[in-house]
């Protein structure tokens, strides 16, 4: 089991070191690595929930369909949302005016990707229901859930361990309020 932990952390962690650093090269072999290890999951992710939700071999299939075509469409718009968040940092950096319009331009592209997302969900969910249970579906989005925070989780940890820690960013120090209390650590979006 910590195995697939780290081999989950690999898949989501690699393509995100490339964004980073949009001027660094990517090396061929890792990015088909990173792709190899994030099926490896899928797959295995896939096994686990068809064991727990009791899926026949029909709704395995279509359940798999369903992943695939619905992650690809996620995937490509967490790229989009990431893009668009680093641009916005660039714009609010301290000491430099930013470009309203370009910090516009992004805030409705952000809150647009945002809408987008829930789409995607509420469209892999409908087609869900012509194959799964209600219980199943909710299962599934149970697990799918679990899941997610603990990627979110080790992605966290790991932006704890690299670079400098941010003010109020992971690794980072509390804020005070006013008051003397102090404002808890913002999770990035």
């Amino acid at each position: 089991m910590k195995r697939l932990w780290m081999v989950t952390l690999a898949v989501l962690l690699v393509p995100g070191l490339g964004a980073q650093q949009p001027n660094a090269p990517r090396p061929r072999g890792d990015t088909a690595e990173a792709e190899r290890l994030r099926l490896q999951i899928e797959e295995r992710f896939s096994q686990r929930v068809q064991e727990e939700l009791k899926l026949t071999p029909d709704q395995a299939t279509k359940l798999r369909a369903s992943q695939e075509r619905f992650g690809t469409r996620r995937r490509a718009l967490g790229r989009q949302q990431m893009e668009r968040r680093r641009a916005l940092e660039g714009q609010m950096q301290p000491g430099v005016a930013a470009n309203a319009d370009s910090v516009r331009k992004l805030m409705d592209g952000m809150r647009a990707g945002r809408a987008e997302m829930l789409k995607i969900e509420q469209d892999e969910d409908q087609e869900m229901s012509g194959y799964m249970t209600p219980v199943q579906r909710a299962r599934y989005q149970q697990m799918r859930e679990r899941f997610m925070q603990r990627v979110n989780e080790m992605r966290m940890q790991r932006r704890g361990r690299m670079g400098p820690a941010r003010p109020g960013g992971p690794g980072g120090r509390m804020r005070p309020m006013q008051g003397g209390g102090q404002r808890p650590r913002q999770r990035p979006i």
